[in-house]
């Protein structure tokens, strides 16, 4: 052990950390009432400190964020040598952040308190992090699943499903989105900004670090049966759905934006079809009625409404930190503001009330009678509509952006991180090991 070394290796078992002083690698483990599973758990996690000390030097500490247990889980922790943080906030992700903002290592180990996971598996984690990755996952189906160790329903459903869409919807390219074993910097947790408390957490991790632009790598783990002796926290049908609405949430784009195209797509190919055949004087005979119109008017307005709401979302995303900013943001800034919608919105709902007072001329001129068409009246109350919805979303986006009329603009926020590079601030001074291994890191 080098002079400078933080970690002070008593005797027995224990690795733990028992200074105060900074430290390079915090094994972070959720816990409630994981009396049985622990001293499986931590045995590991010592493992994989010593291994990571023997090849690098560097130090590491245990830490069992407890998240009310009752079953002597705390004290069965300490014994072990691990540092215990009580976490008062219920749930995995609030477990694991509470861990996360004890921890005194740059580079950070989450994984399960259940004895499931190889904590040797994460030596290669932390280098891969050394090797310029931000966050690196673990993956159990290149890694190895052990008889017993996965419900049927979540290896060959409920997990490839989520991940799939996962990699679609954020242009990710993981094999296992739900893995418990992950390591990343306290810079990019830092960057992260993560809000879940339930087990979308694991979700919420990856599709913000896709989002930032951050560098993902993914190394093989292996998953054994639980040594727990007693059912699982995890409820698949309620976690997978609590998963899957927050990958939509996080997708303005497949959640909103699309949606808005196919229906106003919809909405313009019926009124083109309308105008066409009234041009031709065949309305009668045309395959576009008044029904249809009327759709078309409420698919219209819908459509714009679920642009705006995809807007909304994209500039709540980028003000809360998860969500760089579009290549065409500072050109559509020079555009876009408060006033711009205001006027957009205006004009276009003072054309369609000139639309139907034209309509109501019409209307009085042929003594109220029937009219041949509703087209006019439908298209006057659409753009009135839009008009409206546009006038009222600019102040909403104004409101999302910082009460900024100019909300799309770029001043006073961070600038954009290199992928690799850390904040300046990201860690505590002190000694830094160079890692070193001899097998090659996957790529992202």
């Amino acid at each position: 052990m080098t002079s400078h070394d933080h970690t002070r290796l008593p005797k027995g078992p224990c690795l733990a950390v028992i200074d105060p002083l900074p430290v390079d690698v915090s094994i972070v483990l959720p816990c409630l009432n994981e009396a049985e599973a622990l001293p499986t758990a931590i045995a590991s996690a010592q493992a994989a400190l010593v291994e990571l000390h023997r090849r690098a030097g560097l130090s590491g500490e245990i830490l069992v964020a407890d998240n009310g247990s009752t079953d002597g889980s705390r004290e069965i922790a300490a014994e072990l040598g691990a540092r215990v943080v009580n976490v008062a906030e219920r749930g995995y992700g609030a477990a694991l952040m509470g861990g996360f903002r004890a921890a005194r290592g740059r580079y950070l180990v989450m994984g399960d308190a259940d004895g499931s996971y190889d904590f040797r598996d994460a030596v290669a984690m932390v280098g891969a992090l050394r090797d310029g990755a931000d966050l690196c996952m673990g993956s159990r189906f290149r890694g190895g699943i052990a008889r017993g160790a996965m419900p049927w329903k979540n290896r060959y459903i409920g997990n490839p499903i989520l991940t799939g869409l996962l990699n679609v919807l954020f242009q990710t390219r993981v094999s296992d989105a739900h893995c418990g074993l992950r390591a990343l910097t306290k810079g990019c947790l830092k960057q992260l900004n993560l809000h879940g408390n339930g087990m979308e957490f694991a979700s919420e991790m990856v599709v913000k670090a896709a989002l930032k632009k951050l560098r993902i790598a993914e190394i093989p783990a292996t998953l054994s049966p639980d040594r727990r002796g007693r059912s699982p926290h995890l409820r698949p049908w309620r976690d997978g759905w609590r998963h899957l609405r927050f990958l939509l949430m996080l997708s303005p784009t497949w959640l909103f934006l699309l949606p808005a195209g196919i229906l106003m797509t919809g909405a313009l190919a019926i009124f083109g079809i309308a105008v066409v055949t009234t041009l031709l004087g065949d309305t009668a005979a045309g395959p576009v009625g008044s029904n249809w119109l009327i759709l078309a008017g409420a698919m219209l307005g819908l459509g714009h409404n679920a642009g705006l709401l995809a807007a909304v979302a994209y500039l709540f995303g980028r003000r809360e930190g998860y969500r760089l900013p579009g290549r065409h943001t500072a050109a559509l800034a020079r555009w876009i503001s408060l006033e711009s919608m205001l006027a957009l919105g205006a004009i276009s709902f003072l054309a369609g009330l000139v639309v139907l007072f034209a309509v109501l001329g019409y209307w009085s001129l042929n003594h109220f009678g029937p009219l041949d068409s509703v087209l006019p009246a439908v298209f006057g109350t659409s753009l009135m509509v839009l008009g409206a919805q546009t006038c009222l979303s600019g102040f909403l986006l104004s409101v999302i952006g910082g009460h900024e009329a100019a909300f799309l603009a770029t001043h006073g926020r961070p600038a954009r991180r290199t992928p690799g590079e850390l904040p300046a601030d990201a860690f505590p001074e002190g000694p830094h090991t160079a890692l070193t291994f001899q097998q090659q890191r996957p790529a992202a």
